[in-house]
């Protein structure tokens, strides 16, 4: 059983003793902490939920919505819906924030509170470690019984989300159309069976193939979207003759498409081609976290931009785009972030762009792939000894390649003339995650094993 508190939100395997796994009074404490932290903030009593496909999502639902209308809090819930949709409808709603009832690409067994501000984007690691405080103190005072919020469903969203990606101004229905697609779909068994057809339709797809549409939350495969979970994709698509596939994981907010030929266009070169899309209209900066592509930042200086990166963590990369006034940004894992939409990474405008950028380059996918600088990053992991001391360990690290250059602003990057290693501690899970990158597969996943062994050097 596992229960992990971080900026991400509250992540758990359902089931357990309570604090130790995210049972039903765990997920009632923090849900508590989070209200009250929201009453703090304004006289706004309003909240948005909504879930993924998950097994648990009812029951975890059903607890949140009781908690937060116990605290006074009125709840508008959009039932199944996508991390990118919640974040639309806080603002939308005009309201003091958000929950959405996921555990991203975690297995079956796990379910978490992901928080949101106002503002419908992920709360900061301040108001998270001040949340975390309040739950651990259980102060919270809840509501008499005149003073109840209210509950209602809203299913009108996922319409209003499509319509935002159809309006956008770099989305070009018509040639989306023109192209004739044919598609299919991995979504998962999970939302993103009921709106990512939803969308294609809307963009003039006709010939789309759905795998693993049942929304049940019994995930058909492992449910990140890595080439080693989506063999079922690739193989329709060459069965099918199709375009392109299409998957995203459970709560819709990565991205990642399959060639026509079957292969991956591979999930860091998502951004990479939106990015060089968005870059050819609108000149302007990027941002990527730490441990994404350096494609990203070939493709944005061609187009004339400055590249930055960021700390790992959509709340970072977030505010790194803010500072430098990005036009695109996001994460090397297919999380796509159009800041005039809205500061989320959203799978369906990354689907709008991707689609509009094929169509008008009179390519197919793999010809597309081929334009961009091939780099492979070799990404790795690390189970972690209970009690071990990560910061030695960097420490250590750091010593033995003193004379690389080095970047510490999240974990450990160290810089190898055109290659490169990032270490971190997951915010989700007891491992450390080594990428490394470099033009040739082999020299990456070389130095992603030599660093892995020096790990395992250093911990014992």
């Amino acid at each position: 059983m596992a229960l992990i508190k971080s900026i991400s939100g509250i992540r758990g395997t359902i089931g357990g003793k309570p604090g130790e796994g995210l049972s039903p009074l765990d997920v009632v404490k923090f849900t508590a902490a989070f209200g009250t932290w929201l009453l703090k903030q304004s006289d706004n009593k309003k909240v948005v939920i909504g879930r993924d496909g998950r097994i648990s999502g009812e029951m975890v639902k059903q607890l949140v919505v009781a908690t937060l209308n116990g605290l006074g809090l009125d709840v508008v819930d959009l039932g199944l819906s996508t991390t990118p949709t919640v974040e639309i409808a806080v603002t939308a709603e005009q309201a003091a924030g958000g929950i959405i009832l996921t555990a991203s690409h975690n297995p079956k067994e796990w379910n978490a509170l992901k928080l949101l501000n106002a503002d419908g984007e992920f709360i900061s690691g301040e108001d998270g470690a001040i949340i975390l405080d309040l739950a651990a103190r259980e102060d919270f005072t809840f509501a008499d019984v005149n003073k109840l919020g209210s509950y209602r469903q809203d299913d009108t969203y996922m319409q209003k989300h499509i319509d935002m990606v159809l309006n956008y101004p770099l989305v070009d229905v018509e040639a989306i159309k023109a192209r004739n697609f044919k598609i299919v779909v991995d979504a998962v068994n999970s939302t993103g069976a009921i709106f990512v057809p939803a969308l294609l339709k809307a963009l003039g797809v006709e010939d789309i193939t759905v795998l693993f549409e049942e929304v049940n939350g019994r995930f058909s495969h492992n449910p990140e979207p890595l080439p080693e979970n989506l063999t079922a994709l690739s193989n329709e698509v060459n069965k099918a003759d199709a375009d392109m596939g299409i998957a995203v994981d459970p709560d819709v907010d990565r991205l990642c498409f399959v060639c026509e030929d079957g292969n991956m266009f591979g999930e860091e070169y998502t951004l990479v081609a939106v990015a060089d899309y968005v870059l050819k209209t609108r000149k302007g900066n990027t941002v990527s976290n730490l441990s994404s592509t350096q494609a990203l930042k070939d493709v944005t200086l061609k187009n004339g931009g400055e590249y930055h990166p960021s700390a790992v963590g959509e709340v970072n990369v977030v505010r790194k785009m803010k500072e430098v006034n990005a036009v695109i940004g996001g994460e090397g894992n297919g999380g796509i972030i159009v800041p005039d939409l809205h500061y989320g990474r959203d799978a369906l405008i990354g689907i709008g762009l991707f689609l509009s950028h094929v169509a008008l380059s009179k390519k197919n996918l793999k010809a597309l792939r081929n334009s961009y600088p091939d780099y492979f990053i070799s990404k790795n992991k690390i189970e972690l000894d209970k009690g071990v001391d990560v910061v030695t360990i960097f420490d250590k690290i750091r010593g033995k390649y003193k004379n690389q250059p080095i970047n510490i602003e999240d974990g450990l990057k160290i810089e190898f003339d055109r290659d490169w290693v990032h270490l971190r501690t997951s915010n989700t899970e007891p491992i450390i995650r080594i990428y490394a990158e470099s033009q040739n597969e082999t020299t990456a996943d070389n130095i992603a094993k030599r660093i892995m062994q020096d790990i395992r050097e250093f911990m014992h």
